[in-house]
């Protein structure tokens, strides 16, 4: 199978995890990339956790990925921002990591008069936030979600997300938001932008049609489809378009020589140990 990548973004949550365990195959392809100097990125549409939350969740799923080779949506939102209003400011509802993205971005957090209104995940949304965010709409502030996604999974079964208190303020204002999270391939360019890739270059992996593979073929990259989240090779069908690759899981992009690397590694943290 040939391919000619020389960067790689990937998607978190059923590619290289599933329920918090490291989906096999996942911790080695890191390493892989990690021996080649690959430049990689693993991105997610959750714009709840800081990149140093996020690192510290998959090490302990067994998968080293460093804080900045993280990206998520509220990330993405941020650099969008600065990108169009250098400065401005907004009226904020979410958890750390989107308040904390959009303090490094250098926005001001305010419910006066703010320049935007953006909408990110939280497990508390308030009934009075968000009558808050419709005023400020209707006054004239712009509105920004993080991503889509309608709902959220939890112990106890789905939560609402982003996208289901969008489309409530929505109805209130007559108002919608621009989302920068998947589908919408700004977050793949955002991501290239932070790694200096082309997108000609660059491979994409995810487990969904309608996010990871449209945004990724919008964006212009090379994307690949695992089997080891929500798509299956009967929902394939059902789109217009196609991914480049099918792939089982992300143990099929692992190099020959890459399991002697990584028992190597492995014999070299026991000697460690050991010591």
């Amino acid at each position: 199978m040939e391919r000619d990548v020389d960067c790689w973004l990937t998607d978190m949550d059923g590619v290289l995890i599933h329920e918090n365990k490291a989906i096999p195959g996942a911790a080695e392809l890191i390493n892989q990339w990690r021996d080649k100097n690959k430049p990689f990125l693993v991105l997610t549409n959750n714009s709840t956790y800081t990149p140093r939350d996020l690192s510290a969740r998959l090490a302990r799923s067994g998968i080293d990925v460093p804080e900045d080779r993280l990206w998520t949506s509220a990330l993405a939102t941020a650099a969008f921002l600065k990108d169009q209003s250098p400065g401005g400011s907004a009226f904020v509802i979410g958890e750390a990591g989107l308040t904390t993205a959009m303090h490094e971005a250098g926005f001001i957090m305010t419910d006066a008069d703010p320049d935007y209104v953006v909408l990110g995940e939280t497990r508390t949304y308030s009934f009075e936030a968000i009558t808050r965010a419709i005023r400020l709409i209707n006054g004239g502030a712009r509105f920004i979600a993080t991503n889509p996604d309608v709902t959220s999974p939890s112990a106890e079964g789905v939560l609402p997300a982003t996208g289901a208190v969008a489309a409530l303020i929505t109805s209130a204002t007559k108002r919608d938001p621009y989302v920068v999270g998947k589908p919408n391939p700004m977050m793949f360019r955002s991501a290239l932008n932070k790694v200096g890739a082309h997108s000609m270059r660059t491979g994409m992996i995810g487990d969904r049609m309608d996010t990871d593979v449209v945004a990724g073929i919008e964006a212009g990259l090379h994307t690949v489809l695992v089997l080891t989240g929500i798509a299956d090779r009967s929902e394939v069908e059902r789109y217009p378009f196609r991914p480049k690759e099918i792939l089982d899981s992300v143990a099929d992009l692992l190099e020959d020589d890459q399991q002697s690397k990584n028992a190597k590694r492995k014999e070299d943290k026991g000697s460690d140990a050991s010591a």
